[in-house]
């Protein structure tokens, strides 16, 4: 029954993060004053959520003795791959999630942040969702053995 529960977090963690991610790149377009900000960051908390949720979900599966084992996934290519996708997200994440920081810290202080980076910030949260989708592609072939040697 574990395996069950710890896959459907995994999943869940694509039906939060997906939208979430959306959501934030929408906040990003609009006006950045107080009420677009805290959707900005109800957005933005909820993707790391999802993040986290499919890190720890994700580990399990692959090396804590659950679903195909460990050797299956480190054995295919498409495993290397998705993780390398993954990490590409984590890696165009830590710029939006240094400046979010700063931006709650302003708002705390009564200030109004510079959000001048928004446009940017917009490019690399759609750059994120359209590798999110690719990731799900890529575990879906993974699961099914494709690409194993």
């Amino acid at each position: 029954m574990i395996p069950a529960i710890v896959s459907a977090l995994h999943v869940l963690a694509l039906a939060l993060g997906l939208p979430s991610v959306f959501f934030r790149g929408r906040a990003l377009r609009g006006p950045l004053d107080r009420p677009g900000l805290q959707q900005l960051f109800a957005a933005d908390t909820v993707w790391g959520i999802a993040a986290a949720l499919w890190l720890a979900t994700g580990l399990a599966r692959a090396f804590g003795g659950l679903e195909k084992g460990t050797a299956f996934y480190l054995a295919s290519p498409l495993f290397w791959l998705k993780m390398v996708l993954f990490a590409t997200v984590v890696l165009l994440e830590v710029w939006p999630m240094v400046t979010f920081i700063r931006w709650r810290r302003a708002l705390r202080r009564g200030e109004a942040p510079d959000t001048g980076a928004a446009p940017r910030l917009h490019v690399i949260n759609h750059v994120q969702m359209g590798l999110v989708v690719v990731i799900v592609f890529v575990a879906s072939f993974m699961a099914r053995g494709i690409g194993l040697r």
